[in-house]
């Protein structure tokens, strides 16, 4: 049980101004769906405190992180790719379950289903990284546990407050599929993660080359 959320924009380890990573990211580009979700909350978002908002093009699913880009060379990322679209392309695209919205440490978030899914796609995402750097090379992450951020905490504050906002205004869900992993440059200067995608690769297609 959470009884406190805290500031989201502390700089973690390794990260300062102007210094970008490589993630593996699920992405949500021109998405109706989400779109809808997305808008459907803001009344929620508007009334809580505190709470610094994702628009709706920089909303996403964390998967895995590769490096920071300043480490991490085109000779790196362009194997990484291949070995992602050789295991990608056996798994077919899925339906995910969004919502409803909860408060977290550091987020108002929409957990996402299916995890099992997620996790799995996370693990291969993983290991395309073992593939071309050897065992031991993988970032380490916490388990898995699959969310869309609506919005990071910006200050501290008691959860109580916070939890009878969302679940009086809260409450909607909606279904899309996740359909492609992108390999995405991320940054997060101007208290938002944005970022370029270096590529996107598909479930269940084969490879073009």
């Amino acid at each position: 049980m959470v009884d406190r959320v805290r500031d989201h924009w502390y700089w973690r380890p390794g990260w300062r101004a102007g210094r970008s990573f490589y993630t593996w990211h699920i992405t949500f580009e021109n998405d109706p769906i989400l779109s809808d979700l997305h808008a459907a909350y803001q009344p929620v978002i508007r009334s809580l405190p505190g709470l610094t908002r994702v628009p709706v093009q920089w909303l996403h699913l964390t998967m895995q992180g590769v490096g920071f880009a300043d480490k991490v060379t085109q000779e790196d990322l362009d194997p990484i790719v291949d070995a992602a679209q050789r295991r990608l392309v056996l798994i077919p695209p899925f339906e995910i379950r969004i919502g409803p919205a909860i408060v977290d440490v550091e987020s108002l978030q929409l957990p996402a289903q299916s995890v099992d899914r997620l996790r799995w796609l996370r693990a291969q995402l993983r290991a395309a990284i073992t593939d071309v750097w050897g065992p031991d090379t993988v970032p380490a992450l916490p388990e898995l546990e699959p969310h869309i951020s609506l919005g990071y905490w910006n200050q501290a504050a008691d959860t109580e407050p916070l939890k009878k906002r969302v679940a009086a205004l809260g409450g909607e869900i909606a279904k899309t599929h996740v359909t492609h992993a992108s390999l995405i440059n991320l940054n997060r200067d101007h208290h938002c993660y944005e970022w370029t995608t270096y590529a996107a690769v598909r479930l269940g297609v084969p490879s073009q080359l």
